[in-house]
This record gives structure tokens, sequence and C-alpha cells, in this order.
């Protein structure tokens, strides 16, 4: 696990499963929020010492290339990856699936500020399912459980080949459940019983859940795991009674689990409603999700801010460095002197990215006059056919006022880093409870860049109305989506002309005063060094 601070020789060692890990734009290992918060938290622990090690898969083309074709609607396209920065372990394990030796080979991180995580490769020429590290989130069935026979048995596999002593296991969602059934495996091949042996693996397994919907939680039948050799051994039985049938992997992390967690305190409550019927399931507490710094705020800021300095020349510094990024991607020029929103979210219904077009006879002549712009990014999965009518919807209103309405195609961290620093105004509107946590707020907060949000996610742990950015909505929930829209619209629609176009125009001292307490309030809060020790105090060492 390499050398510890000696302040941390007695924390235990932890292995971190993930499908995904965002580390930088050149390494297509990342799909979303998933794997950027995962690529923080592992950088995180680099950085401040902490004995935490990543597992995850090299894929091979990684995730789609979303692009817009010329009628305006996204397209997908795949390209293969040679990643010669990763470094050798000369490591193999084997896995089986559907009853066929599968070889796994062993690549180190060894860039990107992290070299503690360990990616698993079957694109060898020996094996007969060589494409199951091929596309991430590629498909849902068979292929699915084959990756994750992978990332969860292989994952085992391959740290007992590394000689990694490890502690604790901690699955970051319910990708790596089959690391909890391999460990079972091991424990009743040393003579333990069925029982005995989930007892005792549950001891050393830790759960974050983070997909607030039920039915984006993944299952599958029964017989699927069988067949493909996911169960370890385990009986159609031992299966059932663990995740069901079909067969739920949250559940059955849940029930594997000694303690879980949410990833922001309102997620927390609304997983355990969620999940409050799972019998003998771990507890489920809220930690609220953090990021790395150094990836993603300009320092500049910060030390202004702290220092009492003016950071105002700062900001329209990574202002322009956006306005001039837009114009090279998209040849559209936006205007440094007028109101900038930035918008990057998965394309999905909740989000609800369009909400700002609702009302066009209150939003048009804002974006006609310039007076509002707006940068929109963000990709659908590549067989969500809605998600992607919301994207080109967006591409249309790009082409409406096309002065004032950016979508940046194929968002990836670098238009990520581009918006989160270079807008005056980060846009959220979910509809509540929907949003898991959201970091990209938390980005833009630590740059002065000022929320405008529902209050989902984390946002309504930082948020001071008015003080430090804005909320709309008053937190009002309601199972009928029309009826929550409609409130939330008005509300939205009152909170941009009455205080945040006024404060932005007419009141610059108030607006520079809000960014500073932006950054003030964030910057330790939402920082990954205290999700680091809310992890190790609460799920770790308990």
């Amino acid at each position: 696990m390499g050398k510890k601070d000696k302040s941390k020789k007695n924390l235990p060692n932890v292995a971190y499963f993930c499908m995904e890990y965002g580390l930088d734009t050149s390494f297509r290992t990342y799909a979303g929020g998933l794997g950027i918060l995962a690529g923080d938290y592992l950088k995180g622990a680099k950085d401040h010492d902490y004995p935490v090690i990543g597992i995850g898969i090299k894929w091979k083309q990684g995730y789609t290339d979303q692009l817009i074709s010329k009628e305006g609607y996204p397209y997908d396209t795949y390209h293969n990856y040679k990643y010669d920065f990763l470094e050798d372990t000369g490591i193999e394990v084997s896995v089986e699936i559907k009853g066929q030796e599968v070889k796994c080979k062993v690549w180190k991180v060894d860039c990107f500020g992290n070299a503690d995580i360990y990616l698993l490769d079957t694109d060898l020429p020996e094996n007969p399912e060589a494409w199951t590290t091929g596309q991430l989130y590629g498909w849902f069935g068979e292929e699915r459980v084959a990756q994750e026979i992978v990332l969860g048995i292989g994952g085992v596999k391959a740290l007992r080949a590394l000689g990694l002593n490890i502690d604790i296991y901690h699955f970051n969602e319910g990708h790596a459940l089959f690391a909890g059934f391999e460990l079972i495996r091991e424990k009743m091949e040393d003579g333990m019983s069925f029982k005995e042996a989930k007892k005792a693996t549950r001891k050393e397994v830790v759960f974050t859940t983070h997909t607030p919907v039920i039915q984006g939680n993944e299952s599958h039948p029964i017989e699927r795991l069988m067949y493909m050799g996911a169960n370890c051994g385990l009986s159609e039985k031992q299966l059932i009674k663990l995740g069901g049938e079909p067969f739920n992997m949250t559940v059955g992390a849940l029930k594997l689990s000694k303690v879980a967690n949410a990833v922001a305190q309102l997620h927390g409550k609304t997983a355990s409603k969620m999940w409050k019927d799972v019998e003998k399931r771990a507890e489920i507490l809220a930690i609220t999700n953090a990021i790395h710094k150094p990836t993603w705020v300009d320092e500049r800021l910060i030390s202004a801010a702290e220092n009492g300095e003016d950071f105002w020349p700062i900001h329209q510094e990574n202002k322009k460095a956006l306005i001039d990024f837009v114009k090279e991607r998209n040849g559209v020029t936006l205007k440094e002197d007028c109101l900038l929103i930035g918008f990057s979210r998965r394309a999905v219904a909740y989000k609800r990215s369009d909400f700002i077009f609702t009302d066009e006879e209150i939003a048009g002549p804002l974006f006609e006059t310039g007076k509002l712009q707006i940068v929109f990014s963000g990709r659908a999965h590549p067989l969500d056919d809605g998600g992607k009518d919301i994207v080109a919807r967006l591409v249309q209103m790009s082409k409406k006022y096309p002065e004032s309405v950016v979508f940046l195609e194929n968002y990836d961290m670098t238009i990520g880093k581009m918006l989160t620093r270079g807008a005056d105004i980060w846009l959220n509107n979910p509809r509540r409870p929907k949003e898991a946590s959201g970091t990209s707020g938390m980005k833009a907060a630590m740059n002065g860049v000022l929320n405008f949000s529902t209050l989902d996610g984390w946002w309504p742990e930082a948020c001071n109305h008015g003080e430090n950015g804005w909320q709309f909505g008053d937190g009002f929930e309601s199972k009928k989506e029309e009826k929550l829209d409609e409130h939330d619209l008005k509300a939205f629609y009152k909170v941009l002309q009455e205080e945040v176009l006024p404060t932005y125009y007419d009141n610059q001292e108030r607006w520079k005063e809000m960014m500073k307490n932006s950054i003030m309030d964030t910057k330790d809060a939402f920082a990954v060094k205290r999700m680091l020790e809310e992890y190790y105090e609460l799920l770790y060492c308990v």
C-alpha cells in the first residue's frame, strides 16, 4: 500500500471498487459524476496520505463520444484508445464467465497525481470474451454481468496476486457486489459455513449508494447470475435471500455491508426511505460528497478571498478563457460584460435541462438582447432516446438564440473545468429529491461562481440565500410532476428577475461579496479532505 504518514499508521487499508474513474480528460475511463467523484476521492487519498487504493477496469473504448449531427441530434461514436502511460504490473488473474476462463491483465495508474489505482483488462488475444472490457456502460444484460464479474471477482483476485493487505472493501455503487461473493467463497473454501462466511464478510465491506430512483438501481434474473458464473458457488436460494428475485444489486450490497452511506444529507433521508423495507440491511449514513480542489479550483481565487484581495480580475480572466473556449469550439462570441450561466448535466428528464426556456415570453427577450447568456453541456446515455431528445432540444434553442445560447458537444472534464471556473452563475434545477449530490456545484462555488439551484443534492447544506447564492422552490416536493414543475418555474423566474439579474447589473459590489462568501463557505466543508476524514470515522473504523 506504500508508506503511511505516522499519524495514519493504524488506519485500515481500504480497497475502493468503482466501475469508472475520472482522472483526466485524456483517460477515457469515466462517464460522469460517479467517475469524477471516484477520481477526486483517490486523488485526495494520495494527497493526504490515506491508505486507499482503487480497483477498476481499463476500458478499451471508454464511454461514448457523443457528437451533434448537422440536423442537431446527438449520435455516439467509439474509438480504441491506447493508454501508453499505464504501468504493466506483470500480473494476470483469471475469472470464469459462462464456464470459460477469462484472463484479466492488471495495470497500474501511475500518473495524474495518483499512483494507487489498479485496472483490469480482458483485451487479450487468448480470451474468448476479450470484448468484456470494451465499452463502459455499453450494455445492460449478460455483458454487464460479465463486466461486473471482472470488476468484483477479478478485483479481489488482483488484490491477492498483488500481495496487498486489505482491511476494508468499499463498493462505490452496486457494480462491485460480486467482490463480496468472492470474499464469501474464499472463506467457505477455508472451512466456514455460508452463514459464517457472510457474517465475516459483512464486517469488512462498506457500500456507497448514489442513484435516488429505484428504477435506476440495477437488477438481474437469478438464472443469469448462475449461468454467467457470478454467484461464486452461492446457491439460488442464498442469492434470493440476499438480493431478491430478480436480484437487485443495491439490495444485495446493503445486506452484505456493515454500514452504507448516501452522498448528501438530503440523499441520506431519501435513500433510507427508498430502502426502508429491506430487512437486515446496513444502516445508511449521510456523508456528503466533496471535490479535489487542485483539479478543479483556481487557487488564486481562494487565496484572494482569504486575504481580502480583489479577485474580480481573476474571475474575469477565467470568464474570458471560457468565452475564448466557446469561440474556438462553436464559433460563438459571448460577451464578457453580460451575465453568463453554466449548466452541465447528464441529459435525463428529472434534471430538467431546458427548464429555463419553459416560458419563452419571459426567457426569450433576455436571450435576444444578450442580457442573459447560457452555455450548456452534457451527454445522454447511448441507449436513452429520451435523453437524446433533451440534448436535441438544447441544440435547437442554441440555433434559435445563436448569440447567447451555446451547447458544447461531447461533455468531458475539460469542458467541466472551463464552465465551473468561467461562468458567473451555476444553474441546477432538478426535481427535488432526485439529485443525489451534484459535485459540479461545489466546484463552481469554490471558484466564486454563484449557485442558483433548487434545494436538492448538496445545496441545502451550503445555501444561504442571497448571501452565497440563491435557491428557488423552497424545497417543495410533490409526486405530481406537473404541480412540482409549475411551482418551481414560478419561483425560478421570480428569483432570476428580482434578485439575480438586478444584483449582477446594478450592484457589482454586492455580487463580489456574494462570490467571496461562496468561496469561504465551501472551500473546506466540501473539499475531499473532509470527506476522507468522515469515511474513516463513520465507515472504515467502526
